[in-house]
């Protein structure tokens, strides 16, 4: 692998971003869903058709978001949490393989005992594990960015949020999030306004230091978020993994085909 190249989750939609220094409170409980996405460049061009399968089971939500690349290619993250009174992580499992990603992934988080599994091949074909057992935080928040994000209230103060990430040995990142103000948007002919949150890697100790100077420094990630009765995911932009491109996260409605259904002729 190399060295000290990051492989480091994106959730368009979102599943990038994320633990909270303090327990996230639920104002918003979340429920059975199935969403559509799709995951384009900056020009708007396809790049994968995505799902987002969401769950309730004995108390606990399983949520899986996958993309399915024009090439190939497979990204894969189930999250499961619970949401009594704050949100909390059970167990994450993210896999990403094919051309689209230079290096295939196969991260597995278990918070219940802290242990964090990578599986991926390095530049001679050959499969390594590196497993270790970590302090992970109560709030650890991978692949449950978009619930946390509708639940941040207005005027409170946003919270610290941090990651664990593949470096190729498992690392606990915090991220810093910012309110970039409100975006315009439109359903239909109505107008709305989304809130647009900025989040920023930082890669702690020297190698923070030195990551800016070497051209490492993840570029920053973007979500924006519709407030009111019932907020809702609306759009993210940010790479998937290191060195790669700004791709965008957006919900999608089902297309009909454009012919006409032939009328069906009543049985007398």
């Amino acid at each position: 692998m190399r060295g000290r190249r990051f492989l480091w989750v994106t959730f368009v939609i979102l599943s990038c971003i994320p633990v909270l220094a303090e327990p996230f409170p639920v104002h918003y409980a979340e429920g059975l869903v199935h969403g559509f996405l799709s995951l384009r460049t900056t020009d708007g061009a396809l790049v994968a058709n995505g799902d987002l399968i969401q769950s309730v089971k004995r108390g606990l939500v399983t949520s899986r978001l996958v993309f399915h690349f024009k090439d190939g290619s497979l990204s894969d993250e189930t999250s499961v949490f619970s949401q009594q009174q704050s949100f909390r992580l059970i167990s994450n499992h993210l896999v990403q393989k094919g051309p689209t990603f230079p290096q295939p992934l196969d991260l597995k988080i278990d918070c219940a005992s802290g242990q964090v599994t990578v599986r991926y091949t390095d530049d001679h074909g050959h499969e390594k594990v590196e497993s270790e057992r970590m302090k992970l935080p109560p709030e650890l928040a991978n692949g449950i960015t978009p619930m946390l994000l509708k639940n941040i209230q207005a005027k409170s103060a946003l919270p610290s949020m941090s990651m664990v990430v593949a470096t190729p040995k498992p690392r606990l990142v915090k991220l810093e999030l910012a309110d970039a103000g409100e975006d315009p948007l439109t359903t239909g002919s109505m107008s709305r306004k989304a809130t647009h949150y900025v989040v920023k890697i930082e890669i702690g100790g020297l190698a923070g230091l030195v990551a800016p100077l070497l051209g490492k420094q993840p570029p920053d990630t973007h979500v924006w978020i519709l407030g009111g009765e019932a907020p809702a995911f609306v759009k993210s932009e940010g790479p998937m993994f290191l060195g790669g491109p700004i791709w965008r996260t957006e919900l999608v409605s089902p297309v009909w085909p454009s012919e006409p259904r032939p009328t069906a002729t009543p049985k007398r």
